[in-house]
C-alpha cells in the first residue's frame, strides 16, 4: 500500500494534511472530535494540542511525516515486558500534546509551541523500509502522544502490515470511541499511561479527566487484540498513597484481568514541578507489593536498578523467567512459544526465539534532515 504525505512531495508546503474526526458547529466554529477536549476552533486557531489547526472550512493536521527526531530503542525502554523482548524497536515522536501534564518528563517535545522542533521527515514507507534496515521488530509512536497525530500514525501502521513490522502506541490513552476505534485497530501494543487513580490528579495536574482513560483500556482489553501494558508515575505525595495503589489494582485486576503487566515508575523533577524530590526506591516496591496481593501477576519498577522489580516469574511455578536490571536482560528462559521451560505454562505477552539483545542502548536515526530555509 503505497501512502504519500504532501509534506514530503512538496517540502516547501509545510506538513499540513487533511485531519479527521471533525465536524462544523451551527455557530461557524469547528469542533474537533479526536479527544475529549472538544475543541472548538475558529479560523486558523490551533487546538490545545497544537497540532490541529482550523484551516478555512476544514481541520489539518500541521505535522504530518515530520518528526522531532527518530531512534533505535530496546523494547523494554517504552516500557513493554512482554512484548518481543529484547527487540529492538524504532521510535520517534512530533511536537505537542492533548494533555497538560506539570510533570511531563519530555516536555521539551509535548509542550512545544514551535514546528523547529521537527528536524526530520519520512514518509510511512521510509520509516518501514529504516525499520527493516536496523533490524527493529516494531515502530513505536511515542515521546509526545500519537492520539493526536493519529492519521500520520495509522498510515505508517498500514504500511507497516505487509512486511511483519508491528506498531507500538506509547499513549495516555485521551481519545473518543470513533477515532480509538480506528487508531487502534492498527495497533499490535500499546504502553497506556494510566497517570493516577484519582479524578482530582487528572483534572488539577493534567487538564484532562479520567474516565476517559479507563474507557480506553476496557475497550482495548474487551474488544481488541492489541496487548496491553500499563504505565504509573509515582509522585511523592500526589497519586503515591498506599489507598490510591490499592484502589487502582483492584481496578485494573478486576477490569482488565491479573495477567496486564503494570509499570511503577520513578518520578524526576521536571517541567513545572521542580520542587517534588524524585521517588524512593521504596515506594516503587510498596506500590508493586499492593498490586501484587491483590492478585496482579506482572508488576514491575521502572526508571530504577532494581533487579528483584525487573523480574518476570511464572505465574504457575513462580520460577525467575525474564530478569532485568533497568532496560537490560540479565536472564531469559521463557521458549520461542512463550512458555516456561519448568512447567510448559504459558507467559501472556508476544515471544519469540531470543539469541541476542538490543541491550540499553538508544541509537539516533536519521532519515530525511529537514533543512533550514
Amino acid at each position: 500500500m503505497e501512502i504519500k504525505s504532501p509534506f514530503i512531495d512538496n517540502p516547501a508546503g509545510g506538513g499540513d494534511y487533511p485531519g479527521r474526526w471533525w465536524h462544523m458547529l451551527d455557530d461557524g466554529r469547528i469542533q474537533c472530535d479526536l479527544c475529549p477536549r472538544d475543541c472548538r476552533l475558529h479560523e486558523g486557531q490551533r487546538g490545545a494540542c497544537f497540532v490541529r489547526q482550523r484551516v478555512g472550512d476544514e481541520m489539518i493536521l500541521a505535522t504530518y511525516g515530520r518528526s522531532s527526531g527518530f531512534c533505535v530503542d530496546p523494547i523494554e525502554k517504552k516500557p513493554l515486558n512482554h512484548f518481543y523482548p529484547g527487540s529492538r524497536v524504532l521510535s520517534f515522536g512530533t511536537a505537542g500534546c492533548n494533555l497538560a501534564c506539570k510533570f511531563c518528563q519530555n516536555w521539551d517535545i509535548s509542550k512545544s509551541k514551535s514546528m523547529d522542533r521537527l528536524a526530520d521527515q519520512a514518509t510511512p514507507e521510509q520509516l518501514v523500509a529504516a525499520a527493516k534496515r536496523t533490524g527493529s521488530r516494531s515502530i513505536a509512536f511515542t515521546y509526545n502522544d500519537p492520539v493526536i497525530f493519529a492519521e500520520y500514525a495509522i498510515d505508517i501502521a498500514e504500511a507497516c502490515r505487509d512486511q511483519e513490522v508491528r506498531t507500538v502506541a506509547v499513549t495516555a490513552g485521551y481519545i473518543h470511541d470513533q477515532p480509538r476505534r480506528e487508531f487502534f485497530a492498527r495497533m499490535d501494543a500499546a504502553n497506556v499511561d494510566l497517570k493516577a487513580f484519582t479524578d482530582d490528579f487528572y483534572f488539577r495536574l493534567t487538564g484532562a479527566r479520567l474516565q476517559p482513560v479507563l474507557d480506553t483500556l476496557k475497550y482495548l482489553r474487551n474488544e481488541t487484540d492489541v496487548w496491553i501494558e500499563l504505565t504509573t508515575l509515582l509522585i511523592p505525595g500526589k497519586n503515591d498513597s498506599d489507598e490510591e495503589i490499592l484502589n487502582m489494582s483492584q481496578w485494573v485486576y478486576r477490569e482488565l484481568g491479573p495477567d496486564v503487566p503494570i509499570h511503577f515508575t520513578a518520578f524526576h523533577p521536571d517541567w513545572k514541578m521542580r520542587d517534588i524530590g524524585r521517588t524512593p526506591s521504596a515506594t516503587l516496591g510498596r506500590a508493586r507489593e499492593i498490586a501484587r496481593a491483590e492478585g496482579m501477576n506482572f508488576v514491575y519498577t521502572g526508571n530504577v536498578h532494581d533487579t528483584e522489580g525487573g523480574t518476570t516469574t511464572c505465574p504457575s511455578c513462580g520460577d525467575a523467567l525474564i530478569t532485568r536490571d533497568w532496560h537490560q536482560i540479565l536472564l531469559y528462559r521463557v521458549s520461542a512459544q512463550g512458555r516456561c521451560p519448568k512447567c510448559a505454562a504459558a507467559l501472556p505477552g508476544h515471544f519469540e526465539e531470543f539469541s541476542t539483545q538490543f541491550g540499553n542502548r538508544r541509537a539516533p536515526l536519521s532519515i530525511n534532515p529537514i533543512q533550514a530555509s
